[in-house]
């Protein structure tokens, strides 16, 4: 099955957020259930940060680091290089169809992936498949119907608007928090716990960092590019929303939440 594009794309200010996350920033939910021994298969490894904190909590058991592509699967191998870590495996493999073995893994975990897919309920029978009998399979995607921000900004309204259409046009589903419960019921998982938590982004330095790189994306990332295909904006338009984006990183009362869906289940 053909994948959904990925809205986001490689840009270095898609990277910059990606490697802000960490094991305690982006899977608190699922560090109580790991240990040292297990294996673990994270799908759609990024760059690889989460990837490698996870191996710390689980060695000397081995993780496997998925992703779609060759180029994509580098950015993680890289990190694990940087780090000296020799416990992580990488391979090239699609979520709808996972090249494993069934009951292969302890821990099955894909981070910010579900949105981007084309059958999201596949994936999961897909990730469960793999689980060995008594594991964890282990989910968390945004929900960008729910962002919310201070001070009120036309221009952020219409950046919204504008990543939520060209997700959907990409085949994704950009508001898959609010749907994990259910998809996770459509695939037949059960002992299904839903959480939630929230990104917050309102001191001077994080307001900087997340103003910044939406600035910077909006302009130069392949969103940006889908945008001016489509005709959805002009190249002005996207120079006019990188600006409030800017502006509201400047403003000291700002404050931004972005809410994420988690699913934990066993297998």
């Amino acid at each position: 099955m053909p994948d959904a594009v990925y809205t986001h794309g490689h840009h270095e200010s898609v990277l910059r957020s990606h490697r802000w996350r960490t094991a305690e920033n982006s899977a608190a939910y699922l560090l109580p259930h790991l240990r040292p021994g297990q294996s673990l298969l994270d799908i759609g490894c990024g760059p690889g940060t989460i990837t490698l904190d996870l191996a710390a909590r689980v060695a000397p058991g081995r993780v496997t680091a998925v992703e779609v592509t060759p180029t994509a699967l580098d950015l993680a191998r890289a990190e694990a290089d940087r780090r000296g870590v020799t416990t992580v495996d990488f391979a090239v493999s699609d979520v709808h169809a996972l090249d494993f073995p069934d009951d292969t893994f302890d821990v099955v975990h894909a981070h910010q992936v579900l949105q981007h897919v084309t059958d999201p309920v596949r994936a999961l029978r897909e990730m469960r498949r793999v689980c060995r009998p008594g594991g964890v399979v282990a989910v968390r995607d945004a929900d960008y119907a729910s962002f919310t921000w201070y001070p009120e900004s036309p221009e952020l309204d219409e950046w919204k608007t504008l990543y939520r259409r060209t997700a959907y046009a990409n085949g994704g589903e950009p508001d898959a928090g609010r749907r994990l419960l259910a998809w996770a019921h459509a695939a037949g998982l059960t002992a299904v716990t839903p959480t939630a938590t929230v990104w917050c982004y309102a001191t001077p330095a994080d307001r900087a960092w997340w103003g910044g790189l939406w600035a910077d994306r909006i302009l130069h990332s392949d969103l940006a590019r889908s945008v001016l295909a489509t005709g959805a904006a002009t190249e002005s338009d996207l120079r006019r929303i990188s600006a409030a984006w800017r502006a509201w990183a400047a403003d000291g009362d700002g404050w931004f939440a972005l809410v994420n869906g988690e699913i934990l289940a066993r297998a």
